[in-house]
């Protein structure tokens, strides 16, 4: 059995890492461009929401369905990887219209609760890298039940990982007013061509696994 402090810490410190929220502000602020704050934090309390749920049922049943319909991590890393690189390319090279996203302007519910959850809570918060460090820390409690107090610690460290994000999201207009426009513009480039970058590795890294998997190389 894992020490549970060592497993809340671990996990916390991973899931903030892989998620990297300061990484996401420029796309949540182009996403809900020209909004107000009531908004702002509707949406992101939806995001966060969802995120959780995403996390939890993961955490509950991730590893069996991966079993019963036969899909390798491989593939989960390179479908995640596409959709970042092409959240990534958005971001580096804006369109001609001015906006990298045009969801998100008119205010309505619905596309609220779109941005929400596709790219916010799913591929952003809750991508390849949460499902595999979620999957990765289950593993490590070999016995559900008597090591119930290490599930309690992996599922606390979910929650407050979630929390942090939810207050750096909600602040996320003060983090980025000290940036300036012409700061927010650069920040919103240079990260685009990080996401893009981390899209394009978990694209390899997916396929170099996938191809380990199969027998068509060696593995290690």
């Amino acid at each position: 059995m894992e020490n549970p402090l060592t497993l809340f810490i671990t996990t916390l410190t991973t899931m903030l890492a892989v998620i990297n929220p300061l990484e996401s502000l420029p796309i949540y602020l182009q996403l809900l461009a020209g909004q107000d704050e009531q908004a702002h934090r509707r949406v992101a309390r939806l995001a966060c929401l969802y995120a959780t749920l995403l996390i939890f049922f993961f955490l509950v049943f991730g590893t069996v369905m991966l079993h019963i319909f036969s899909v390798p991590l491989s593939m989960v890393r390179i479908v995640g990887g596409i959709i970042l690189m092409r959240i990534g390319f958005s971001l580096f090279l804006p369109s001609p219209s001015g906006g990298v996203f045009q969801a998100g302007r008119s205010g309505s519910t619905g596309e609220e609760l779109d941005i929400a959850f596709v790219p916010l809570a799913m591929p952003i918060m809750f991508g390849p890298g949460a499902l595999a460090t979620v999957l990765g820390m289950c593993s490590l409690v070999r016995h559900p039940i008597s090591d119930f107090i290490s599930l309690v610690a992996i599922s606390l460290a979910c929650l407050a990982a979630v929390l942090i994000i939810y207050l750096i999201l909600t602040y996320a207009r003060y983090l980025m007013d000290r940036l300036g426009a012409k700061g927010i513009d650069a920040a919103t480039r240079i990260v685009g061509f990080f996401v893009a970058a981390m899209g394009m590795g978990l694209v390899f890294h997916g396929i170099i696994e996938a191809l380990q998997t199969y027998h068509i190389i060696p593995g290690n």
